[in-house]
């Protein structure tokens, strides 16, 4: 049985990480250094946070549940009191890629992160419909990298992340600069970016005497079947009136240079802004 010591555990990933390994063959010991965020734990999972020096004591893997800008200041508070060969698991890319954890050749660097339930999927009751996070009823994929350490290591902290995420219908296996290109760029930079715009487009017909309801209707739906069409979900095509749409509203809405968000320089000055 692995030892894993999780950082983090009234936090909001702490919780839904805690409450998923918990039910695992992990032996499981939580962190949490805040009286309100132990209560937490308590309340909602039934279980008790230790001090960090007892939870690194013998812990095979380290998972540091914290938001992007503690990672840097947790992992170098702890990095002395970790075993050579144990495990770092993160849940982002963005802390590791910008260079935020301790220089530590003899221990195992790993990310993990959610997908999250797709769009379109074949979810059968209603609670998994509901789950659009994912890690309670509905299928997701994730994403891992091992960013140093054995290439035997890869195994436990796929194990971890499938644990966290479950349930977990695909694993992907990416390097830390892959995943960085995935988040924040074409999730966050390009796609909440796009839906945010949406968003002010929905209330802008509004403000021009559409009924609210019934302009919500129409964009969800037509979301719907143009992301249908658009990523292979069906078999059709755009009319000529909407790819006529496309070409003129394009330009308008696009710079002729947005790609350049996933270039290296811009993904880097991304992350050290959210870190």
């Amino acid at each position: 049985m692995a030892k894993l010591a999780l950082f983090g555990a009234g936090g909001k990933m702490g919780i839904r990480s805690a409450r998923n390994l918990l039910g695992t063959d992990f032996d499981v010991a939580l962190v949490e250094i805040s009286d309100a965020g132990q209560a937490r734990v308590k309340a909602e999972i039934g279980a008790d946070c230790v001090p960090a020096e007892a939870a690194l004591k013998g812990a095979d893997v380290v998972l540091l549940a914290v938001p992007d800008t503690a990672i840097k200041a947790v992992s170098h508070a702890i990095i002395d009191q970790i075993e050579t060969g144990a495990m770092v698991i993160c849940l982002d890319a963005a802390g590791p890629f910008a260079g935020h954890l301790p220089d530590r050749s003899d221990v195992t660097y790993f990310v993990t992160h959610p997908c999250h339930p797709p769009i379109f999927n074949d979810e059968e009751t209603q609670e998994a419909r509901n789950d659009h996070f994912g890690g309670i009823a509905a299928k997701q994929g994730i994403v891992n990298a091992l960013m140093q350490g054995p290439d035997e290591h890869y195994a436990l902290g796929e194990k971890v992340g499938k644990a966290i995420y479950a349930p977990v219908a695909r694993s992907y296996r990416v390097t830390v600069e892959q995943m960085a290109l995935l988040e924040p760029g074409l999730s966050e930079t390009v796609c909440a970016t796009l839906l945010a715009v949406m968003k002010e487009a929905l209330d802008e017909v509004v403000a021009r005497g559409v009924p609210e309801d019934a302009a919500k209707d129409f964009l969800l739906g037509h979301m719907n079947i143009l992301a249908a069409v658009t990523f292979g979900h069906v078999d059709g095509v755009f009319s000529d009136a909407c790819n006529l749409a496309i070409k003129f509203g394009k330009p308008v809405l696009m710079k002729d240079d947005w790609k350049r968000d996933f270039e290296p320089d811009e993904i880097a000055d991304s992350i050290q802004r959210i870190t």
